[in-house]
């Protein structure tokens, strides 16, 4: 019995359940409701069953490869924070190469899904993987580095439309813009837990730039042009009145993460960003999706 637990302990099983926290799988939440959503929408309902399933492979899969570069290429400036220094490499419960291993699965069976889709999207995919892999260099570079992971989202919701048609609608790039300030937006949110150890390195932020009040000014501008992209995507398609609903929950429940956090209380800035921005992600994906299928 005892050598089964420590077995459990410290064998490939611990490795695994130490990876999947490292990555913050749950974290998919944030990405996942904007393909399904778009995929909805190319349908205008419920999407051929295979396609749909390869997509939300796709995306879990992009995702894990995005997480396990960021926490490789970003292994050393983990170690000196003392928020991050408990991470998996950081503290040595993980070794570089098992997160390597886990990078190049991720890689295999998102080639795996791709393939399964249109053939452009395959043609296209090594743009996603350099999306994936580059945005965690852009903090060592300019304070705009938000865009950059931003960019990975911007281009979920065209790439989930060119997978399934094999065609670009301005519709799903005005989607895809609206998602790329939503992210950028959250992530400013998030980066003023570390401003005062961004400054002490040299990492580049808007909260290191400009500081907490400056962050969260630019935070809820990012997230106004958000709501105004969503409307504009929502014209565009020529949905109904359901979609509208889900841009009004969003916008609603986006002003109330705002209203959670403020320059001199950012007491429950882990309620603003993991607990509030999921939420929104779930109910305006959900609200969309129910919306094609009333259509």
């Amino acid at each position: 019995m005892s050598s089964e637990a420590v077995n459990l302990e410290t064998g490939p099983i611990r490795r695994i359940l130490l990876f999947l926290e490292e990555i913050k799988v749950e974290h998919s939440v944030f990405a996942l409701p904007f393909a399904v959503a778009t995929s909805f929408l190319v349908f205008a309902g419920w999407p051929n069953d295979w396609d749909f399933a390869w997509i939300v492979v796709g995306m879990i899969s992009a995702r894990t490869l995005g997480m396990a570069a960021n926490r490789l290429i970003d292994a050393e400036i983990d170690a000196r924070n003392p928020r991050t220094a408990g991470r998996g490499i950081p503290s040595g419960q993980l070794k570089k190469w098992h997160v390597i291993a886990w990078a190049i699965v991720s890689i295999a069976i998102f080639g795996a899904a791709v393939s399964q889709l249109d053939s452009l999207a395959w043609y296209l995919s090594p743009i996603v993987l350099i999306a994936l892999i580059g945005y965690p260099y852009a903090k060592r570079f300019t304070w705009l580095a938000h865009f950059a992971l931003g960019t990975v989202y911007l281009i979920v919701p065209p790439a989930t439309w060119i997978a399934l048609t094999g065609e670009l609608e301005i519709g799903a790039v005005l989607l895809g813009i609206a998602g790329m300030f939503w992210v950028s937006g959250f992530d400013v949110i998030y980066a003023t837990a570390d401003l005062k150890v961004d400054r002490e390195q040299g990492i580049h932020s808007i909260p290191a730039k400009f500081g907490i009040a400056g962050a969260l000014y630019s935070a809820r501008g990012f997230h106004a042009v958000t709501v105004t992209f969503l409307i504009l995507a929502g014209i565009t398609f020529d949905v109904n009145f359901v979609y509208f609903i889900g841009v009004g929950a969003a916008a609603a429940l986006l002003a109330y993460e705002h209203s959670l956090i403020s320059p001199s209380d950012l007491s429950r800035l882990g309620a603003a960003f993991f607990t509030m921005n999921g939420i929104i992600a779930i109910v305006f994906g959900t609200i969309v999706s129910i919306g094609t299928v009333l259509d």
